[in-house]
C-alpha cells in the first residue's frame, strides 16, 4: 500500500493540537514502514516464501537463504532457526542473529483446537524420527514442535503433514496463530457450547488469506465452551468464552487484548454476547481492527493489548460494531468462575455419550517421535481414533469404552505418561529453553523434569493443585506471571559470586480463579541448583500456614516476604 508520508510535527505542535505522533497505524494513514520487520513484510508477503523454500532453498541448501526470509518470512510457514549449540546464556543478548543461528530449524505443526487423529499423530511421530532426531514437544498452545530440521527436508515434511490434513501455515510470524479450543469440545458432559464449528470456519476464512497475513505482530486466539475455562482465555488477543445468556441461551462472551511477555495484561471483556454462528464474523472484525489500527512503529508495542489499553473496552467495541460489523452486538453475562483449579482434563472422565476420555501428562510437554507413534497405536487400539492436545502441555484419548479404560491407562503408563500424576508432574510447565531457543538465557526442559522428580521424592504427601511454570527468558512463553510459582530465567550470582543460571521468582499468579499476576518478592532470585530447596521450603510453609481450603495463590498474596523467601 502506497501513501505519502505525513510531514513530521514538532513536539510543541503535537501538544497544541492534541495529535499523537504516528504509531504506524494503517487506518490513519501511516503506511511507511517504520522498522525492518515492516519493511520485509511490505517487500513481499510472508506466505510467498514457500515457493522459494520448495524451488530454491531446499535444493541449494542453508547458505542460499535470503536473510529476510531466514529470520523473517520463513516464520509464516512455522520455521525458526534454532540456537547454535554451545552458546551460553550470557551471550544471548550480545551476539548478532547470524552468530546465534544454527543451520537447523524448529518447525511448528499447527493443530487448531488441539484436534488430532491417530493417523495424524502417527505421521507426526514418524516425521520426528526420520527428520528431527526424534524431537517433539507438545506446547502450551496445543501445537507440536520439532527441532533439528534441515531445509532440504522441509518440502517432504510438508507433503507428509498435508497428506493427513495437517499444516505449518502461519504457525509463527505476524499472523493469525493457532486457534486454541477446548480439548473436550463436543464430548464433555458439562459443556456449555461446542465451539468447533466456529474454529473450522475461522480457519477456512482467515488462515493463509493474504488479507490477514501482514499483522503488526502475532495474533493469538481461543474458543471454548467449557465451564473449566480451559484455554487461558484471559491472555489471548481474542477469546470467546462459553456462557448462557438468560434470554438467548448458549453463546460466547467476548474478550480482547490479553497477553504476557514483558508487559503482561489480562484481557478485557467487551460485555458482548456472541452466538455461535456469528463468532467468525466477530473474529474477522477484531483481527481487522488489529491489522488496520495496530501499532506498527515499535515492535514492543505492536501487540493488540496496547491498542486495547489505550482505547478502552467501550471504544474498542464501538469501533468493532460501527466500522467493521456494521451492527450492534448484544450485551451478555460474564462467565462463571470454574469450580476447580485444574483445567487440563487429566484423568479418566465420562463423556456425554457414556464413553470416557482419558487425559495424561508427559513431563513438561517433552515427548519424542517414538513415543508419539506408540501413543497413536495405544489410542487406536482403545478409542475411536481421536486425540486432543491441551493448552497445558497434556494430551487426551477420546471415546474409550468403559471396558477398555483400564487397559488404556496401563498402556499409557507403560510409556511414562501418567493418568494420575502427582501435582508436580501435572502442574509443571516449561518452554523450549536454551537447548534450542535463541532468546533463552537458561535451561528449562531438563530442569523441569528433574525438579518434578525431586519434589515427588521430598514432599510425597503434597496433594494440592500447584502450577510451576519455567521460562528461559522474560518473554513468558510458559506463562510465568500467571502460575502459582513462575520462574523467569536469568543469570544470577551464587554464594561465591559466580554468575550462574537461575530464576526470578513470581508467586501467586492465576488464571480462571481470580485471574491475576504473580507477586515478586524484592531481591528474590534463586540459582538452578537451589531451586528444589527453595520450592520445597515455600510449599512446606504453605502447608503449615494455609487456612482451611485456601489455594496457594491466595496464601502467597497474604504471606510475609520472609515466608516466601
Amino acid at each position: 500500500m502506497a501513501a505519502t508520508p505525513e510531514k513530521p510535527a514538532s513536539a510543541t505542535a503535537r501538544r497544541k493540537t492534541g495529535r499523537h505522533r504516528g504509531e504506524g497505524q494503517w487506518a490513519v494513514g501511516h503506511f511507511t514502514p517504520l522498522n525492518g520487520n515492516e519493511q520485509f513484510k511490505k517487500d513481499d508477503d510472508g506466505l510467498n516464501v514457500r515457493t522459494r523454500i520448495e524451488t530454491i532453498y531446499s535444493k541449494a541448501g542453508f547458505d542460499s537463504i535470503d536473510p529476510n526470509d531466514l529470520r523473517g518470512r520463513m516464520r509464516w510457514w512455522g520455521l525458526y532457526t534454532q540456537r547454535k549449540p554451545g552458546i551460553d546464556g550470557g551471550k544471548t543478548a550480545i551476539l548478532e542473529p547470524e552468530e546465534l543461528d544454527d543451520e537447523y530449524f524448529m518447525l511448528r505443526v499447527r493443530i487448531d483446537g488441539g484436534r488430532l487423529t491417530t493417523e495424524q499423530l502417527r505421521v507426526i511421530g514418524e516425521i520426528s524420527q526420520e527428520f528431527a532426531r526424534g524431537t517433539a514437544d507438545i506446547t502450551d498452545r496445543q501445537n507440536v514442535q520439532y527441532h533439528w530440521i534441515r531445509i532440504e527436508d522441509v518440502p517432504e515434511i510438508w507433503n507428509r503433514l498435508e497428506a493427513v490434513g495437517l499444516s505449518t501455515t502461519e504457525a509463527c510470524g505476524d499472523t493469525p496463530r493457532v486457534i486454541l479450543g477446548s480439548p473436550v469440545a463436543g464430548i464433555a458432559e458439562d459443556e456449555i457450547i461446542d465451539g468447533t464449528p466456529a474454529i473450522d470456519e475461522i480457519h477456512r476464512r482467515i488462515v493463509g488469506n493474504k488479507d490477514f497475513s501482514n499483522l503488526p505482530r502475532k495474533f493469538k486466539s481461543a474458543i471454548s465452551g467449557s465451564p473449566l475455562l480451559d484455554v487461558a482465555h484471559e491472555i489471548n488477543d481474542i477469546a470467546f468464552v462459553g456462557v448462557n445468556h438468560p434470554e438467548h441461551g448458549p453463546g460466547f462472551d467476548l474478550w480482547v487484548g490479553g497477553g504476557l511477555s514483558t508487559n503482561p495484561k489480562i484481557g478485557v471483556r467487551l460485555g458482548a454476547w456472541v452466538p455461535l454462528d456469528e463468532v467468525p464474523d466477530v473474529y474477522e472484525g477484531v483481527i481487522s481492527i488489529f491489522r488496520d489500527y495496530g501499532y506498527r512503529r515499535l515492535r514492543n508495542r505492536a501487540r493488540l493489548k496496547f491498542l486495547v489499553a489505550d482505547w478502552g473496552a467501550e471504544k474498542f467495541r464501538r469501533v468493532l460494531e460501527d466500522e467493521y460489523l456494521k451492527r450492534p452486538l448484544l450485551d451478555g453475562p460474564a462467565p462463571e468462575q470454574p469450580v476447580q483449579q485444574w483445567r487440563d482434563h487429566v484423568g479418566v472422565h465420562r463423556q456425554k455419550d457414556g464413553r470416557f476420555y482419558v487425559g495424561f501428562a508427559p513431563r513438561v510437554g517433552r515427548v519424542d517421535g517414538a513415543t508419539l507413534t506408540k501413543i497413536a497405536e495405544v489410542a487406536a487400539a482403545h478409542g475411536s481414533g481421536r486425540l486432543r492436545t491441551t493448552a497445558e502441555q497434556k494430551m487426551l484419548v477420546l471415546d474409550v469404552e468403559e471396558a477398555q479404560v483400564e487397559s488404556l491407562v496401563a498402556g499409557l503408563e507403560a510409556l511414562d505418561l501418567q493418568v494420575k500424576p502427582s501435582p508436580f508432574r501435572r502442574g509443571t510447565m516449561a518452554c523450549t529453553g536454551i537447548e534450542f531457543c535463541k532468546l533463552a538465557i537458561v535451561e528449562t526442559k531438563a530442569r523441569g523434569a528433574s525438579l518434578i522428580d525431586e519434589l515427588e521424592r521430598r514432599i510425597p504427601d503434597f496433594d494440592e493443585p500447584i502450577t510451576i511454570n519455567i521460562n528461559g527468558c522474560p518473554n513468558a512463553c510458559a506463562r510465568i506471571q500467571v502460575a502459582d510459582i513462575g520462574l523467569k530465567g536469568q543469570l544470577v550470582l551464587d554464594d561465591e559470586g559466580n554468575q550462574v543460571e537461575g530464576y526470578q521468582v513470581h508467586l501467586g499468579g492465576a488464571l480462571g480463579l481470580e485471574a491475576g499476576f504473580g507477586r515478586k518478592v524484592r531481591g528474590l532470585k534463586v540459582t538452578s541448583a537451589e531451586l528444589p530447596d527453595y520450592i520445597e521450603r515455600v510449599l512446606t510453609r504453605f502447608q503449615a500456614e494455609r487456612e482451611d481450603g485456601e489455594r496457594f495463590a491466595t496464601w502467597a498474596a497474604r504471606a510475609s516476604e520472609e515466608a516466601l523467601s
